[in-house]
């Protein structure tokens, strides 16, 4: 059986994988998408449970890669609310702080994900095989042969998981992973309520963890609600007005009640590194990377962040005539990314042990933090910055 030949083979049609395989169409490489599920559309009546909290440098990714223009619907937040469900420290910050017009946007994941893919469609130099999947990978010093379930075979200088929290990719490589289970699941929701939200995004800390509000463009709310995963299933069961009660309460009435909500869901909550993101002719970028806890909404801004890196790695050995999926390569990649991922990752679990252990000797010193935070102008417009994507060694992309 003859071989299809590309550039780069990516795993994975989610949002990562789609901006990954848009950056490298624009430098001109070949290259392939597998999935095992088609693309789950955006439409105006169901938009998904899922939303990101998309970040001003990720913003600037989904802008230099042609499709910002294309969000439909997109709701911006020019203010963070954040308090002690328990002492009631709060600390607000403001995008006109740091004279920003916004801090960042609310966007639907499927909403993402369908721009890209249909973008992506135009491109000549992309194919799309779904549903496929990776069933075995050779590297050697030129290439990657890549085995397909259904007994095609590709070959390309580079592959790419982008293939989620249980990577097939990642364990085809034998790659290890460090993580543990919050015992806990994220309780998503679209919710009315009786108050605006006049596009602030608002955080409760409770003891057995956040619950976010997260304005919507139609001035709707979307709601994630971190807690123990027995509470989820039994919350996941409640009639709608026994729902809306038991939010407006643990919500103290942030926006007065609670008078709908529409289909709820819930995922699992879980903190993972892979103790590597490269192998030979291999690259996790991700959720088949890391996994962060998603009280600061920064797990898929960091898996932008690795796809432009990736991205911008790819282009510079082009540029310069070498093996765009050899060690060097790779080599730059996780050094760019793993440390910074590694950081955010410890930073999270910290945010989720000091506000969701439900410990009480806590209370009063994260309360008295959150006050401090609230009266240091400096201090404030540091943490913005950092939640707004703009760090240190930026890619091109998010600059």
């Amino acid at each position: 059986m003859s071989e299809s030949r590309f550039d780069v083979i990516i795993q994975g049609a989610g949002m990562n994988g789609l901006v990954l395989a848009r950056a490298l169409a624009l430098q001109g490489w070949r290259i392939a998408v597998l999935d095992t599920q088609p693309v789950q559309r955006w439409t105006e009546a169901d938009g998904g449970l899922r939303v990101i909290a998309v970040t001003v440098a990720s913003e600037r990714i989904l802008q230099r890669l042609g499709v910002w223009q294309d969000m439909r619907r997109i709701s911006p937040f020019r203010a963070i609310q954040a308090w002690d469900g328990v002492a009631g420290g709060c600390v607000r910050f403001e995008s006109a702080q740091i004279d920003e017009p916004h801090l960042g946007h609310i966007i639907e994941n499927r909403l993402i994900q369908t721009v890209l893919f249909d973008r992506l469609q135009q491109d000549d130099n992309v194919s799309f095989l779904i549903p496929a999947a990776v069933a075995s990978i050779e590297a050697d010093d030129e290439r990657a042969r890549v085995t397909l379930r259904d007994g095609r075979r590709l070959q390309a200088k580079l592959v790419v998981g982008a293939d989620g929290v249980n990577s097939p990719i990642r364990k085809l490589c034998r790659i290890p992973v460090d993580g543990y289970d919050y015992r806990q699941s994220g309780l998503v929701a679209t919710i009315t309520t009786e108050l605006p939200h006049g596009e602030v995004a608002r955080q409760r800390f409770l003891p057995d963890g956040p619950l976010a509000f997260l304005p919507l463009s139609d001035g709707r709310c979307s709601i994630v609600w971190s807690q123990p995963t027995a509470e989820a299933e039994r919350r996941l069961a409640l009639d709608e007005a026994a729902f809306c009660a038991e939010l407006t309460e643990a919500s103290a009435e942030m926006l007065g009640q609670v008078t709908g909500c529409g289909p709820r869901g819930a995922f699992p909550l879980r903190s993972q590194q892979a103790r590597s993101y490269i192998a030979p002719r291999v690259a996790l970028i991700g959720d088949a990377a890391h996994v962060i806890h998603p009280l600061a909404g920064q797990g898929a801004n960091l898996g932008f962040l690795d796809a432009a890196v990736l991205a911008e790695e790819v282009e510079r050995a082009g540029k310069a005539d070498r093996d765009i999926g050899g060690e060097a390569v790779l080599r730059r990649f996780q050094r760019r990314r793993r440390g910074d991922n590694v950081l955010m990752q410890a930073t999270m679990d910290g945010f989720h042990y000091l506000f969701g252990s439900g410990a009480p000797w806590l209370a009063l010193p994260r309360s008295a933090g959150l006050n401090i935070v609230d009266r240091l102008p400096p201090l404030k417009a540091f943490f913005m910055r950092r939640a707004m994507g703009l760090v240190p060694d930026l890619p091109q992309l998010a600059r």
